[in-house]
């Protein structure tokens, strides 16, 4: 049974002249394990997994940039595209020493998680996938629909509906929606994203980033023949009544991981404000019988 016994600490460093806001738990000299946090949120949504893991790993995840503490320069000061946060994120693992690392993804975090594998696959030494998609068959037909719209044709008519994804009301339903008994969600959670995205410049952010998110999907096929040719170990703990990357899109990892490791949760899409303990067993279990096999 893992232990509680390691504090987080919260630290920042620089990278590209923009200030990376990181939470950092563990022995240094322990295996690592890199949390990439998705979209609405932040490293935040980590704040009960970490403690789970930090007896036995070396736990860091950093805030992208635009999103909780990080820098969120303009959309005329940054490039907002997931190549480019996916080369920072890099750039942030290199400024903070880490050379080898497992990957924990969750939405945002995927594409960017898995770009970064793709540029440096050395590095990543296993992929825990909780409802980070990278299958077409995993995006929910009706959530994703305004961000597909606006995607092949971007515009004020396009954009209205997907700017209702990161209102306030749409930000608590990706908390909410799935969830069998909300009384166990926090609502702190939805209100602490709320009122980060309601900062000056976000809008103009958020919508570079829904607008390149079709260069996730067009990489899917790297995404696969990466898999593929790999073979890297893999689990997916997935919510299970997540609309927005659905229960399809974590089994589809088996065609070309076979022996990737799936559980289908009784959650939503932050699986983790529900089933953080459940959740951290199951990393834990995986992590040491890779290490055992090696």
């Amino acid at each position: 049974m893992m232990t509680r016994t390691r504090q987080v600490h919260y630290r920042s460093t620089d990278v590209r002249g923009h200030e990376i806001f990181y939470r950092e738990a563990g022995d240094t000299d322990a295996p690592v394990l890199l949390l990439l946090h998705g979209f609405p949120t932040s490293s935040h949504m980590f704040r009960d997994l970490i403690p789970l893991l930090a007896d036995r790993y070396r736990v860091i995840a950093p805030d992208h940039i635009g999103f909780g503490r990080s820098a969120a320069p303009s959309a005329d000061d940054f490039t907002y595209t997931f190549a480019e946060l996916a080369d920072v994120t890099a750039e942030f693992t290199e400024r903070i020493g880490l050379t080898r690392f497992a990957l924990y993804v969750q939405d945002y975090g995927a594409p960017i998680g898995l770009r970064l594998a793709l540029a440096h696959p050395e590095r990543v030494t296993a992929i825990v996938t909780q409802n980070g998609n990278a299958y077409e068959e995993g995006l929910g037909t009706e959530a994703w629909a305004p961000a597909l719209a606006y995607i092949a044709d971007p515009s004020e008519k396009t954009a209205a509906p997907v700017r209702e994804i990161w209102s306030p009301e749409g930000i608590k339903w990706q908390y909410t929606h799935g969830v069998p008994d909300p009384s166990l969600l926090d609502p702190g959670a939805w209100q602490h994203d709320t009122a980060l995205l309601a900062r000056d410049g976000q809008d103009g952010i958020q919508l570079a980033l829904m607008g390149d998110y079709g260069s996730n999907i067009d990489l899917y096929p790297a995404f696969h023949e990466y898999f593929r040719a790999s073979q890297i170990p893999l689990l997916a703990v997935w919510g299970a009544h997540d609309e927005i990357f659905v229960p399809d899109g974590a089994l589809a990892f088996l065609r070309d991981l076979p022996k990737a490791e799936v559980h289908l949760l009784p959650a939503g899409h932050f699986a983790l404000e529900t089933h953080s303990a459940q959740i951290g067993e199951l990393i834990d279990g995986f992590l040491t019988r890779l290490a055992a096999a090696a």
